[in-house]
């Protein structure tokens, strides 16, 4: 059998990587695009597994004090909150380029927007008694009443929880600025991916076309979560015939060309009804965790992790003990909580498509529990928690969400009608009823 001589072969390598250097990002000339490292490999993204958590850089350690020194300002508090202590409190931080509120998340509002929101949701109403209905409680804890518990904080106290919620929030910077690229188009930042080593797959020269084919092996998680199998299968970006991509498209090579019609996770009999009127945020961790542990702990165990009390849970710590106590994080990436303001309807189905058939993890739904979105409810309810966890197009064309509803509302109104468990909505209704809650966010 005739072996190619050394030369042939050098010489072979040779053209091929000449071939390639039109597609290779240039980084300043490519108007933030992304850039390869000194050592001239070539990155492709991961093609199933979410962005990994990073380092805090120096850059972002420097925000983080700057924010918890503001806040440290503001002495022990107890009583009425002020809109000042208000707006003292609501302070954010520029990491790496996205800004992160506390108690927010993730959000493209600066910062004086979120404060004078925050400042009008505390305030009484000038010179007239409120007429309006009060909406039910069913568990999320709201802005006025986060700011309370912050307030009530010695200023050491405050410190240290700010601290730990802004480092998990510096770590998820990537899979912010992926979420931000992938499904709104907003363009990377010159040198990202040499930036966040967690967000890439290193291939050798002239074999991008085959890594961004080729699903990208990634280390197993710890423990096994309830995955329903899908209908059909995801088909990537690129096949073994495309052409090397752009360094306008490397990125949303991550993206399948085509997600399957329907997808589920989590067991339909995993589900619970809350127990207590304000505990639909640990009944929501009840069911997350209980689908990646196969073990119901009851909301209870879930409630104290939270620190949930009448007033409620807070988004931030949802987001924070799904990343500490269970493994969705292997599969989806360290959990954020998001702001989805400013994302259409087409934009959210597209971030609901990747979490659930690619990503195979449940979303952290935050919604306002208001009658003309949910038609099962009988009166309206405060802010909420459900469980995101499937998606279908019907043969009417209908785009919808699956999700498990903690709700029950005849549990504490036995004369109105059973809430189930499982439930199926149309998208925009969903979106609808998150962009009504005054926070506007999901965990994700």
């Amino acid at each position: 059998m005739h072996r190619p001589r050394p030369r042939t072969i050098a010489v072979g390598a040779l053209v091929l990587l000449l071939a390639a250097a039109p597609f290779i990002p240039r980084g300043n000339d490519d108007n933030g695009a992304i850039s390869p490292s000194g050592d001239r490999p070539t990155f492709a993204p991961r093609e199933a597994t979410a962005v990994g958590y990073g380092a805090v850089t120096p850059a972002m350690r420097q925000q983080i004090d700057r924010v918890v020194a503001t806040t440290a300002s503001l002495p022990q508090q107890h009583g009425r909150l002020s809109p000042h202590a208000a707006t003292t409190l609501t302070q954010c931080a520029d990491l790496d380029g996205q800004t992160y509120c506390l108690g927010e998340g993730w959000t493209d509002e600066t910062q004086a927007s979120v404060q004078a929101r925050v400042a009008t949701e505390v305030a009484p109403p000038a010179g007239r008694r409120t007429t309006h209905k009060k909406l039910r409680q069913t568990g999320d804890l709201s802005a006025k009443n986060a700011l309370k518990r912050l307030a009530k904080m010695s200023p050491k106290k405050r410190a240290k929880a700010e601290r730990r919620e802004l480092t998990q929030a510096a770590r998820s910077v990537a899979k912010v600025w992926m979420i931000r690229n992938e499904i709104q188009g907003v363009p990377l930042p010159a040198g990202f991916l040499a930036a966040h080593p967690e967000a890439r797959v290193t291939v050798g020269a002239g074999r991008v076309a085959a890594a961004v084919a080729t699903p990208v092996a990634t280390p197993a998680p710890s423990k096994t979560p309830t995955v329903r199998p899908t209908t059909g299968t995801v088909a990537t970006v690129a096949s073994s015939k495309a052409p090397i991509p752009s360094a306008s498209a490397s990125i949303a090579a991550s993206v399948p060309a085509k997600y399957p019609v329907k997808a589920k996770v989590l067991k339909n009999k995993q589900t619970a009804e809350q127990i207590r009127t304000y505990w639909c945020g640990p009944t929501s961790m009840q069911m997350i965790a209980w689908g990646w542990k196969q073990k119901d702990k009851g909301a209870a165990h879930w409630a104290a992790k939270l620190g949930t009390t009448s007033a409620g849970t807070a988004i931030s710590d949802m987001v924070r003990v799904t990343n500490n106590n269970t493994g969705w994080d292997k599969l989806a990436g360290p959990y954020v909580t998001l702001d989805v303001r400013s994302f259409t309807t087409a934009q959210f189905w597209a971030l609901l498509q990747k979490h659930i058939a690619q990503y195979k993890a449940p979303i952290i739904l935050h919604p306002q529990l208001l009658t003309r979105y949910f038609p099962y409810l009988d009166h309206s309810g405060s802010g909420h928690f459900q469980v995101g966890r499937g998606y279908k197009t019907t043969t009417t064309h209908v785009q919808e969400i699956g999700y498990y509803e903690p709700w029950n509302q005849q549990r504490f109104h036995p004369s109105e009608p059973y809430i189930s468990r499982v439930q199926w909505l149309p998208v925009d209704r969903e979106l609808g009823a998150i962009k009504a809650n005054a926070f506007h966010n999901i965990g994700v």
